[in-house]
């Protein structure tokens, strides 16, 4: 069997698109369709169930497609292992990252992997999280680095840091009932208070929203005056007297230490949100698995 026709094989039926394969893959539509012909060719059976808008697997294609896993499971276990004995752990590695990891936290990671590891090029892309995922969907980028509580079962995923979300407001902020001594502001506040908050799709959107409806409040009923697509954008906002937000305290510690923000609470409010890093378990590089090990053992 033709390694390089499985390959084919595996990534059609994980976008159950030509298109999208010969996107993915750099090569053109005719030459997919040419090589998954020649797997069912040689198979004598019949692997997708074809339309004029997409392809499916048959039950024998599942078949294979569990068998086409573990085989670049093992493939790929194989190489990792003998690069590791015969050289030093080198080459490229993409990294994706949700806005709050890449501003506020990876950067710390990464130079501190990059001493250890001089002979890898890290290059790292920042954007939302779901242009994250759909980025390592498209083999745009090795590891994905986001904060979402969503499952994607074509990857691995693990936790690896949880992070605290902070209400903050203005240094000069004043309101008839906010208590200025422990800093608190009440449930109805916290709705009705102008806020600023990240765009829908973004990881920490989606977090505060689930974080709220956990602690019995309604996110539609906050007074959502601007949504912005990047952390200090926000942070500027809110300095400036707009409003108040719901932000990662990692990103926010230079601030609050500076008094040019300063933090509020709920009482008996607490947010927090876990980070992920996602990766497909059959296509991961050395490098990919050095970092891995690397930043889990940076944060436990």
């Amino acid at each position: 069997m033709n390694i390089d026709h499985l390959k084919v094989f595996h990534v059609l039926a994980k976008n159950n698109s030509f298109s999208n394969t010969s996107k993915v893959l750099h090569i053109s539509q005719s030459s997919v369709s040419k090589q998954i012909r020649q797997l069912e060719e040689e198979l004598y059976t019949k692997l997708f169930d074809r339309t004029t808008k997409k392809v499916q697997l048959t039950s024998e294609g599942e078949i294979l497609l569990e068998s086409a896993e573990r085989i670049f499971k093992e493939i790929n276990r194989v190489k990792n292992k003998l690069a590791s004995l015969s050289e030093t752990v080198h080459g490229d590695l993409v990294i994706g990252a949700s806005l709050t990891l890449g501003e506020h936290i990876l950067p710390y990671v990464l130079g501190e992997y990059q001493k250890q590891y001089p002979n890898v090029h890290l290059d790292m892309k920042v954007d939302n999280s779901e242009h994250i995922i759909e980025r390592l969907k498209s083999k745009q980028i090795d590891l994905a680095f986001i904060q979402s509580s969503s499952y994607y079962p074509e990857f691995a995923q693990q936790l690896f840091l949880e992070d605290e979300l902070v209400i903050i407001a203005p240094q000069k902020f004043i309101y008839p009932e906010f208590d200025s001594v422990n800093e608190y502001i009440t449930p109805d506040m916290l709705l009705t208070l102008p806020i600023i908050i990240r765009e829908q799709g973004s990881g920490t959107r989606q977090v505060i929203e689930e974080q709220l409806q956990n602690n019995q409040f309604d996110p539609k009923q906050l007074n959502v005056l601007l949504e912005l697509e990047n952390t200090e954008s926000i942070k500027a906002a809110v300095e400036s007297g707009l409003g108040i937000s719901i932000i990662s305290k990692a990103s926010v510690q230079k601030e609050l230490r500076l008094n040019t923000l300063r933090r509020l609470t709920v009482q008996g409010l607490h947010l927090k949100r876990n980070f992920y890093s996602i990766y497909d378990e059959q296509n991961i590089s050395l490098p990919g698995s050095s970092f891995l090990s690397f930043i889990h053992n940076y944060y436990n």
